[in-house]
């Protein structure tokens, strides 16, 4: 082998050459009935590796994540909170409380592979006749996944829940943030988010499942049980002392010192794991004797409150006057490990993320550019992409009724002006960016 191992990789990998590869999950239909962001995300990590994902939403008014803005900000008329979950998908419009859109689900599901919803447990059963037990008679290989807070039985299974709910009952609130504070919850939607991910693992798990016996099933998982998977030792440290897991703010407990420091142009984080990555801290800071003094001979040493509190003072008080960029380049050069805290800008402006297709741009005929976070996983053969960005409220309602059930245009005016199907109503969050010409249909 003469070419190097990064040349081979990078080529393999090629970003350029994406869009000619086929996807992994392609012939794959996803029902999408999904709210907000936990089922909506499920979909979407399917959707990224090639599932045909039909987005269903209430006509007119569409999903609450079209009118979740951040700080009341909207961009081309819908909140930027709505793009991240809702790549590559179909949308359509039908009202699901009406039994003529009942009656569509069924048709859109006799079609399908997969079915996500997140609503509370057993809602699509008892008030709309489209659970899993009626849908499975109708098509016995459906996989059902149903995304809830707390699960579809136990004695909290009626409760609501949101992501900031879901961080507090797994306990991830309570071991975060500093020693003597209140906990701090994630800033971002982390239980949503997560519990997607395993959602997604479940549903392929399901779909391999299905090629080997022709079976269908229902798949459930509760947002609070999935953070709770995620708690690695807390449980084993309360077995095996008596009391809970501390908070430790920014310290990492298995690597010291470590934390969160202020530079001249931001912050960065620092970890040292073994003695060898002390010594370069040391010798980095011009402080050798450190290094030397038997106070800090050993990571447990080290770990030791007072000690770990004085070289937090020393670290601090060296960056303090280096750039984030210096102290990167000391950690390469000396053998420990830095980072700077990146900023959305630092990832805009990254090569690195812009080279994987960690950053993604793209141009959508309906929003014109976009950038965006991109796919996680990079397969080879089959790799993960975005093909548009979200849509307005029944973008693709003649082309997904009519392609998949048939419908004739007609017959689909008569739903719409009874009210069963819809567009997108004339106010920020479900509509399309001033100025649209119509641009991005589907024939």
């Amino acid at each position: 082998m003469t070419e190097s191992y990064f040349d081979w990789t990078a080529r393999l990998f090629d970003r350029t050459r994406i869009f000619e590869k086929p996807e992994a999950l392609r012939g794959i239909r996803v029902l999408d009935l999904s709210l907000i962001i936990f089922g909506p995300a499920t979909a979407d990590y399917l959707g990224e590796l090639g599932a045909e994902v039909i987005r269903v939403e209430m006509p007119w008014t569409g999903d609450v994540m079209r009118i979740v803005a951040p700080e009341g900000f909207y961009w081309k008329n819908v909140s930027p909170g709505f793009f991240a979950q809702n790549h590559s998908k179909y949308h359509v419009g039908i009202d699901v409380h009406r039994p003529e859109g009942q009656a569509l689900i069924k048709q859109l599901a006799a079609k399908s592979d997969v079915l996500i919803e997140n609503f509370r447990a057993g809602t699509l059963e008892r008030k709309w006749g489209i659970g899993y037990r009626q849908l499975r008679e109708i098509n016995p290989r459906l996989i059902y996944a149903a995304n809830t807070g707390f699960g579809q039985w136990g004695p909290y299974v009626k409760r609501a829940s949101y992501d900031a709910l879901a961080q507090a009952v797994s306990g991830f609130t309570a071991i975060s943030g500093f020693p003597g504070r209140p906990p701090l919850k994630s800033g971002i939607y982390i239980g949503d988010y997560f519990g997607a991910c395993l959602a997604a693992l479940g549903v392929l798990a399901a779909l391999h499942y299905r090629d080997r016996t022709g079976k269908g099933q229902f798949l459930e998982v509760a947002q609070c049980e999935a953070l709770l998977r995620a708690m690695d030792w807390t449980w084993i440290h309360t077995g095996l002392t008596g009391t809970n897991r501390p908070q430790t703010g920014n310290r990492d407990v298995s690597a010291c010192p470590s934390g969160i420091y202020t530079c001249r142009d931001g912050f960065v984080a620092v970890a040292v794991m073994d003695d060898g990555a002390f010594a370069g801290l040391c010798q980095a800071m011009g402080r050798a004797d450190l290094a030397r003094d038997q106070r800090f001979a050993a990571r447990a040493d080290r770990a030791v409150e007072a000690q770990a509190r004085l070289l937090d003072e020393v670290i601090g008080d060296w960056v303090r006057e280096l750039s984030r960029a210096d102290v990167e380049e000391a950690s390469r050069k000396h053998g420990f490990a830095a980072a700077a805290v990146a900023t959305a800008k630092d990832h805009y402006a990254d090569p690195h993320l812009r080279a994987r297709g960690s950053v993604w741009e793209m141009e959508d005929p309906v929003y014109g550019t976009m950038v965006e976070h991109g796919p996680a996983p990079k397969l080879s053969e089959t790799p993960a992409r975005y093909k548009w960005a979200g849509k307005p409220v029944g973008f693709h309602n003649e082309y997904v009724l009519g392609r998949l059930l048939g419908l004739r245009p007609d017959q689909l005016t008569v739903l719409e002006q009874q009210g069963v199907i819809g567009k997108w109503a004339d106010r920020r969050g479900p509509k399309p960016p001033d100025g649209w010409d119509g641009e991005g249909i589907i024939g």
